[in-house]
């Protein structure tokens, strides 16, 4: 969460910085501040709302140099306010940073440095890390040292960092050692740009688009010194080392909207193209397998494993708990799916023959980071299916699939969620091929996997059906959400998308489950979305919905095509077309994203910037 940007050149800073922070709005959308160097003096700009208030301050109150920084907040500490807002500053002016992360022992090192007499001005974290910095810079200046010297500021940085628990990105400039920037990186990810006579600074690639296609990635624990025409890297433990310059594929994060009112309905109907770009290339017919060219595990090696952990959190186990169904029905691995939030602090009982998945679509959550981390410290074989080349997981993992979906900005994740499905398809095919699937079964599949661009474009057809549908309950509090073995989890990230962006309740649950308790909640004003596409469970299904209209509950139906049955029994049924059981969650997920997208806009909600959410977790 949160954004960081930097820059330091010969530009405009706060042009580069605006457009900068405009792309990583996605991470933070409750503040935005800018604070640039100029003629030994930072001025500091910052305004609660979009980057566009921000926009409009910096017009009205203009500031100028070749030397900045810039924040997007997702609040953590302290309100939503001007003054709470980054960049915050340290003892008199001296030191200004921006920072992403959580500082966990803030609290004491407030009170001891309100002891030494500093003042503080936010309720952040955030300002404690200035203040910190400061008293040490102070210190050091005592002991003699030069204040505009760059040794001195990389000293106080150092002595302040010791004294940190948590989790941080900074970008750091002082007022008295011109033309430079800090960077810091512990667990909050931080990517260096380098152009000609000019380095950028960002917490993820998007904003280096259009500038630069070579970048440095900072790993937990270094520091980097960044100058126009220079930049050094040194590790906390252990001197100075080599920038590793890596080039990276120039992808424009794609900021015009066309013809769609916002980026969650764009990304929803991107999602033929996204499975067709997750498909590309890894498909082997002669073979009647899948191909992966970066799991980075031999295929005898794969045949000893003989239990898979995937693990994840969000819309991204959701799509875990899909792949469990495949990679048991078609590979006959055992595999269980873990929230990486609850794996990190575990210790499950694992055998030297379990490989470890994780899945995420930005590559950088914080949870499931620090539990892939955690099975690679103890020996296991960790990969990992993520959507962003060069982010943390990526980088850390020791190989994985990658999702190839193109940039998602709105918050809700659409297009993330059915490309992880379909590339946990094809993991499941490539596994089962090696063990006990047959050839022609494999043939099928692939046919099939072929299909499903256009199977999800015919899906899309459902959209004005799905409107109306969303105006008819836009005004109910609570839903349900049922299910079964596929589509399950298709049931649970359905609700999921409600809850997010229309601030409903809702819940998902396996159908046969509803009356084991949840059948207390069906009434009159509690609708139930049933997931009922024809499969070997059908009756099953029909038999709890049933159940519901028995008890006057409204009932909304995601159901096949010609299927004639339940529109007899459902209040409301959106059509899907019909495929393998194994590839419904891809084609019911997606009237269940419109759904949620068109009853937030009737209740008035902010569907691409939902309340209290952000779209890349890093902090824990």
């Amino acid at each position: 969460m949160c954004g960081i940007v930097g820059y330091i050149g010969t530009r405009s800073a706060p042009e580069f910085l605006l457009e900068g922070l405009t792309r990583l709005e996605y991470r933070g959308y409750d503040s935005a501040g800018v604070a640039v160097q100029h003629n030994g003096e930072i001025g500091i700009r910052k305004k609660v709302g979009r980057v566009e208030e921000l926009g409009k301050l910096l017009a009205s109150k203009p500031v100028r140099g070749s030397v900045g920084i810039g924040h997007t907040r997702w609040a953590t500490h302290g309100g939503i306010s001007d003054v709470n807002s980054h960049p915050h500053v340290g003892g008199n002016g001296e030191v200004v940073l921006v920072h992403n992360g959580v500082i966990e022992n803030y609290a004491k090192l407030k009170e001891q440095l309100q002891a030494l007499g500093y003042v503080f001005r936010t309720a952040t974290d955030s300002e404690v890390i200035a203040h910190l910095i400061a008293h040490h810079l102070e210190e050091q200046i005592k002991l003699g040292e030069d204040p505009e010297s760059q040794e001195t500021c990389l000293k106080a940085i150092e002595l302040s960092l010791k004294k940190l628990k948590g989790t941080y990105g900074l970008g750091i400039i002082f007022r008295d050692v011109a033309d430079t920037i800090f960077a810091v990186r512990l667990g909050s990810p931080l990517v260096i740009g380098v152009g000609k006579g000019e380095h950028f600074l960002a917490s993820d690639a998007s904003p280096l688009a259009g500038y630069t296609d070579e970048v440095v990635y900072l790993s937990d624990n270094e520091t980097a010194v960044l100058r126009a025409d220079h930049m050094e890297i040194s590790h906390r433990d252990g001197g100075r080392l080599k920038p590793s310059v890596q080039t990276i594929n120039q992808v424009t994060v794609d900021l015009d909207l066309g013809r769609f009112e916002h980026y969650m309905l764009k990304e929803i109907f991107e999602q033929p193209e996204s499975i067709e770009n997750c498909l590309r290339g890894r498909i082997d017919e002669d073979s009647a397998t899948a191909k992966f060219g970066g799991l980075n595990i031999e295929p005898q090696d794969l045949r000893l494993v003989d239990r898979i952990v995937l693990t994840a959190c969000g819309t991204s186990w959701h799509a875990g708990l899909v792949g469990e169904y495949l990679i048991e029905e078609f590979a006959r691995i055992p595999v269980e799916v873990e929230y990486a939030s609850e794996l990190r602090y575990r210790n499950p009982p694992l055998s030297d023959r379990t490989m470890v998945f994780a899945i995420t679509q930005s590559g950088e959550t914080a949870d499931t980071l620090a539990a892939m981390r955690e099975c690679k410290r103890k020996g296991h074989k960790s990969l990992a299916i993520c959507n962003v080349v060069g982010s943390t997981i990526a980088r850390e993992a020791d190989g994985g699939i990658y999702l190839h979906a193109g940039p998602e900005i709105g918050v809700a994740s659409t297009k993330a969620f059915t490309s992880q499905c379909t590339a946990l398809v094809m993991l499941a095919l490539y596994l089962g091929r090696m063990r006990h699937l047959s050839y022609h079964a494999g043939k099928r599949i692939i046919a099939q996997l072929r299909e499903m661009p256009d199977m999800v474009r015919r899906t899309l057809q459902c959209h004005d059906a799905v409107k109306e549908v969303a105006n008819k309950y836009q005004g109910f509090d609570n839903f349900l959400y049922l299910g079964r073995l596929y589509n399950f989890p298709a049931a649970l990230e359905g609700a999921l998308k409600l809850k997010e962006i229309s601030y409903i309740h809702a819940e998902g649950y396996p159908a046969a489950e509803m009356k084991h308790g949840p059948i207390a909640l069906v009434d009159e004003e509690t609708p139930s979305v049933f997931i009922i596409p024809r499969g070997s469970i059908y009756p099953k299904v029909m038999s709890n919905l049933e159940e519901i209209k028995a008890r006057r509950g409204p009932v909304i139906a995601i159901a096949c095509e010609g299927d004639h049955r339940i529109a007899d029994l459902a209040d409301d049924v959106i059509y899907v077309p019909e495929v393998d059981d194994f590839l419904q969650p891809i084609v019911t997920s997606v009237p269940l994203q419109l759904l949620a997208y068109h009853i937030a806009l009737k209740r008035g909600c902010n569907v691409d910037r939902p309340r209290n959410l952000a779209k890349s977790v890093t902090v824990e």
